[in-house]
């Protein structure tokens, strides 16, 4: 049984833990707050613009003169896969639930005979999957969004993703993510990057005649210019989502910390308080016993 002194010491440092997970707690939430307005401000440009592609995509689809950004190359053997996770962990689950999708993702794929590269972005997930597919690894990034995700930082991994399928490294990119939907609840996304993933038009039976358009330049030097800069803009937005739900991830675990720092704290005060009373209650006994005695 420990004694009042070790008692004494552990709720202290128990208070000091709480401290410290409180204050974690509020700077994620603050940061919180800028990530999801940067996260839910890029979700409407890059939505449009995903569906301004598929719609350029759609009219030249079968033609042999279409970009492979858009095509592909025609085969399914080679997947790169980029994984974004954080650098920092006390996160809860985030980094955990992408790794874990990251394993069954390559392993389904390898399963089928296919070739696997990975490209990590963030510390934790190149540290988590380096035992298993080490291997795998084309190039590993970490830093990201450090001070904030920046344009500048995505453009550079769009490009090195670019060079790869350039000289033919891959056939297939998908990115994986956590998607923000509040400080509780991430979802884990992947979205295929290269060949571009044309969202499918639901049916239109309303009878109302749809606009025509012309493009000037023409579709194909309008897709070559804007695929490379839509492969920015999807990483960007991944980058935008994680660093958002990194945020509310690490906010929630540290509440949770927090609120379990003071529950322990709570039942110590109780056992040192029942140990001291015990302690006082025999030596009453023993002064008692001794005085009886003379």
């Amino acid at each position: 049984m420990p004694s009042l002194k070790d008692l004494r010491l552990r709720i202290v440092s128990v208070k000091s833990t709480r401290k410290i997970t409180s204050a974690m707690k509020m700077v994620a939430a603050s940061k919180l707050r800028r990530a999801q307005s940067s996260a839910e401000a890029a979700r409407p440009y890059a939505e449009r613009m995903e569906r301004m592609l598929g719609a350029l995509a759609s009219s030249l689809a079968g033609q042999s003169g279409a970009p492979r950004l858009l095509t592909g190359t025609g085969k399914d053997d080679v997947h790169l896969i980029v994984v974004v996770t954080s650098d920092r962990g006390l996160c809860g689950g985030f980094n955990g639930s992408i790794v874990r999708a990251t394993r069954a993702h390559v392993t389904g794929l390898q399963a089928e005979g296919k070739t696997v590269k990975i490209l990590t972005v963030g510390r934790k997930g190149r540290d988590q999957l380096r035992r298993e597919f080490g291997s795998l690894y084309v190039e590993t990034y970490e830093g990201i969004g450090r001070k904030g995700v920046t344009f500048a930082e995505a453009n550079n991994i769009a490009d090195k993703v670019t060079t790869m399928f350039d000289a033919g490294g891959f056939d297939v990119c998908t990115v994986v993510y956590n998607r923000f939907q509040s400080a509780i609840s991430q979802v884990v996304t992947l979205q295929q990057l290269v060949p571009l993933a044309v969202p499918e038009t639901k049916a239109d039976d309303s009878g109302e005649v749809k606009a025509l358009y012309e493009y000037e330049p023409t579709e194909e030097a309008i897709l070559a210019d804007l695929l490379p800069r839509n492969l920015a803009v999807q990483i960007f937005r991944s980058l935008l989502e994680s660093n958002a739900s990194e945020q509310g991830a690490r906010m929630t675990a540290m509440d949770n910390a927090t609120r379990n720092a003071g529950d322990m704290i709570n039942s110590l005060t109780i056992r040192y308080n029942r140990s001291r009373q015990a302690q006082i209650t025999k030596e009453l006994i023993e002064i008692i016993s001794g005085a009886e005695a003379l």
